[in-house]
């Protein structure tokens, strides 16, 4: 979220603008400092909360959507290949104490066979550190 926060804000300081409304005022309208106004327009703020941005646009006129970005798939699958690495790392580092490492080749049917069985399974199991 932190790539759209910089969007939203010039977004609604355009709008402000067009509307010919000082930061002073809309500060005063929604109720938080004129500072915050002004680090959340300039996008200053890094991490403004939702409900204040909401307040803002709505004070503004304006929405906020929330659209999918990634389908649920590919976030599930790019979880399974994360959790899938850092079990196969688990897995090697046995063998590699075992005198027993993995070839190139059989590294990647496991992982594949890992994902697979992450992405069949619980999501408990997915989620899971």
């Amino acid at each position: 979220m932190v790539k759209t926060i910089p969007s939203i804000s010039r977004r609604l300081n355009e709008r402000r603008e067009k509307l010919g409304i000082s930061c002073a005022v809309l500060a005063r309208r929604v109720g938080v400092s004129l500072r915050t106004v002004q680090r959340i327009l300039s996008g200053e703020e890094n991490n403004p909360g939702l409900a204040t941005v909401t307040t803002l646009a709505r004070e503004l006129g304006v929405g906020i959507r929330l659209d999918e970005e990634v389908d649920a798939r590919t976030i599930r699958r790019r979880q399974a290949e994360r959790k899938a690495e850092r079990i196969l790392a688990i897995v090697q580092g046995t063998s590699a104490l075992e005198a027993q490492g993995m070839d190139k080749e059989t590294r990647l049917d496991l992982r594949e066979q890992t994902i697979n069985e992450l992405l069949a399974g619980s999501d408990r199991k997915l989620w899971a550190d």
